[in-house]
């Protein structure tokens, strides 16, 4: 057994890349267009997976995008996805930067939390040793739920 891809849904396919890539920095490896499902299915995956991705097509994050519209309601069932980055300040200010509310802030130089266009939870972990706190992480308080 080996892990292949987790699917999330997404209601619209531009604002979820420009999360995922632009924001997240995780990169397109395949796209299916199927007009008689009238689905997208985009498969996309870390800078250090990028070559595994590819070669083995996992591990990916599957944005699945239905052309018909629908709605979709998540559930604390779903949990998260985490990713590790270089430097969880950084990436957090990035991400705060472009509009994206930090619902657990990097308060302990170790770990993130926020949310995809479609409320789909993230865990960004710093990679390796946690750093030290630093302002203004370490006094902001929590937003909204992760």
């Amino acid at each position: 057994m080996r892990y292949l891809h987790t699917m999330v849904r997404v209601e619209n396919l531009d604002a979820s890349l420009h999360f995922y890539c632009t924001l997240m920095g995780l990169s397109e490896v395949r796209r299916i267009e199927n007009e008689k499902g009238r689905f997208t299915l985009v498969f996309l995956a870390a800078d250090e997976d990028l070559a595994a991705a590819r070669d083995n097509k996992a591990p990916c994050l599957e944005l699945t995008y239905n052309w018909d519209s629908e709605h979709y309601t998540g559930g604390r069932n779903f949990g998260h996805l985490a990713y590790e980055v270089d430097d969880i300040y950084g990436f957090c200010q990035n991400l705060q930067d472009n509009g994206i509310t930090i619902n657990r802030p990097p308060r302990d130089g170790h770990m993130a939390f926020v949310r995809s266009p479609d409320g789909i939870s993230f865990e960004i972990l710093q990679k390796g040793q946690a750093l030290a706190p630093r302002e203004p992480w370490a006094s902001m308080p929590n937003t909204g739920s992760w």
